[in-house]
């Protein structure tokens, strides 16, 4: 019994320091954390319960035979975050590379599958050179393995993926399926082919950074959804947005005490809309302070910045804001920001956390890059999130409403619950000056001048739309918090259901 107790301790001991001393003190100098260093922080303290500690891989071919080190280059377990259950792998960049041996696979497989069944949000730290060469299609059969639950936990439980150094090749698609991605400026990167390959086949000569660095992902393609300053910054925000989610689709997101009272007023949002309908003003500073204690966790901040994405609490419980920006090409709707727009409310609906959508929007972006790139189908997809989604849906016009971009934006026409508009509101096919000039093509500038004088009279406020019960009221700005704060508590009881289908067609 001595004999083995004392194996144990040195099989733990083996398995704790990962690559050895020397990988550390690497993986340290190039200012990153160690796997283990990495969980510690993310988790509440002594919740770390691990699986699979003695795995080794089983590979034989090309000298692997005598290269065992236990745990094989990933830790995986269970633990809390703020007293809530979670599930993690972590990638030890210190052992190969951090690389995927089928080994590896199946213990970020078991931990997947046990999240599923116990309906725990599932969070795995990157750090990996790819696929385990020396196994071949077995490395390649263990990342279809991940990737499989990867999908059918998708929508089921919240799935969190955090890049915090190399993200290549095959290791790339885990994250791509799950529900947010996050990286660390200057230390992450993810690319499907990387540099070398990427010089032999198309000529083309890129750094690491160049290829797939935060400043690419975070800010041109939006494949990731935030970049922090370093591993500390990063598992912060992310503990920070469990306090969000809720654990599964089984239950509805959590709710917080707060002191803030819901009834508050907020006289400065009164003159928060220009006198000027062409001057921006920034749509950050209602979210602020219509949401709990200015507490908001923004979703791709540095991506598509004319439209705003993220969580915020009313009265306590976890609220999914969607707001055009108006200080960004005046907060029109492209390609970018409908992706980005359509993807979130999809996640919020599918987790049953209620959406607040507030709304100042020209329409859509004109232009033929804008069309040659598909905006027409891009578009539809942040039309056909906000169609199907059936969870509470609160919706405030606070100044232009035109065109198309008016339907898309979370209407009354789209199954809206509670649709307000501020007095300032504008809602029309499209500004006074465009529709005159339309209209009244063939009369003389002086006669258009006056014709656009009639035609901001008539349309260039809500009641029109409110006559038609397009619109439920006509707001005062100070006193949105409380409409809002009303208006969900109302909808708390809300059921609807869409017609029985194996899946939708989103357009993709």
């Amino acid at each position: 019994m001595k004999h083995i107790l004392e194996e144990l301790e040195k099989r733990r001991d083996e398995a704790r320091l990962g690559g050895g001393e020397r990988r550390i003190a690497s993986q340290h100098g190039k200012g990153k954390l160690t796997a283990r260093e990495r969980l510690d922080l993310l988790l509440d303290e002594g919740s770390f319960e691990e699986f699979d500690m003695f795995v080794e891989h089983r590979a034989t071919d090309f000298g692997m035979a005598e290269q065992k080190v236990p745990g094989d280059g990933v830790v995986t377990g269970w633990g809390h975050i703020n007293g809530r259950l979670v599930f993690v792998f972590s990638k030890d960049f210190t052992v190969f590379g951090g690389s995927l041996s089928n080994a590896h696979a199946q213990k970020i497989v078991k931990v997947q599958e046990q999240a599923l069944k116990v309906g725990a949000p599932i969070i795995g730290l990157f750090d990996a050179g790819g696929a385990r060469i020396q196994e071949g299609v077995d490395g390649l059969a263990g990342y279809a393995d991940i990737f499989l639950q990867n999908t059918l936990a998708s929508g089921v439980i919240p799935q969190i993926s955090v890049i915090m150094g190399p993200c290549a090749g095959g290791d790339v698609y885990s994250p791509a399926i799950t529900d947010f991605i996050f990286m660390v400026k200057d230390t992450s990167y993810m690319y499907v082919t990387g540099p070398d390959v990427v010089k032999t086949v198309t000529h083309e000569e890129v750094t690491h950074e160049e290829l797939g660095g935060y400043r690419v992902h975070a800010m041109k393609s939006g494949v990731a959804d935030g970049a922090f300053e370093n591993d500390l910054e990063a598992l912060t925000q992310v503990r920070r947005l469990v306090d969000f989610l809720p654990l599964s689709n089984r239950e509805g997101p959590p709710i917080r005490q707060s002191d803030d009272a819901p009834d508050r007023l907020e006289a400065s949002l009164d003159t928060l809309i220009p006198a000027n309908p062409n001057k921006p003003y920034d749509m950050k500073e209602l979210i602020l302070k219509v949401v709990d204690e200015a507490d908001f966790f923004e979703i791709s901040p540095d991506f598509a910045k004319n439209i705003i994405c993220g969580f915020g609490r009313i009265e306590g419980a976890t609220v999914g804001v969607v707001a055009n920006q108006p200080q960004v090409l005046a907060g029109v709707l492209d390609i970018d920001s409908s992706r980005k727009a359509a993807r979130f409310v999809r996640f919020c609906d599918a987790f049953e956390i209620p959406l607040l959508t507030l709304v100042d929007v020209p329409g859509f972006m004109p232009g033929t890059k804008q069309e040659q790139g598909g905006l027409i189908r891009h578009g539809a997809k942040l039309l056909f999130a906000y169609a199907e989604a059936t969870v509470p849906k609160v919706t405030l016009i606070t100044r232009k409403a035109y065109g198309g971009a008016y339907d898309v934006m979370s209407s009354k026409h789209l199954r809206g619950d509670v649709n307000y508009a501020w007095p300032t509101a504008e809602i029309a096919v499209m500004g006074a000056k465009g529709a005159v000039e339309i209209i009244f093509r063939n009369e003389t500038a002086e006669a258009i001048v006056e014709r656009e004088a009639d035609y901001k009279a008539r349309f260039a406020n809500p009641f029109v739309a409110a006559s038609r019960g397009y619109i439920d009221d006509v707001i005062m700005p100070h006193s949105t918090r409380r409409r809002v704060a009303r208006a969900l508590k109302n909808l708390r009881g809300k059921e609807l259901s869409n017609p029985w289908k194996k899946h939708d067609n989103i357009p993709l």
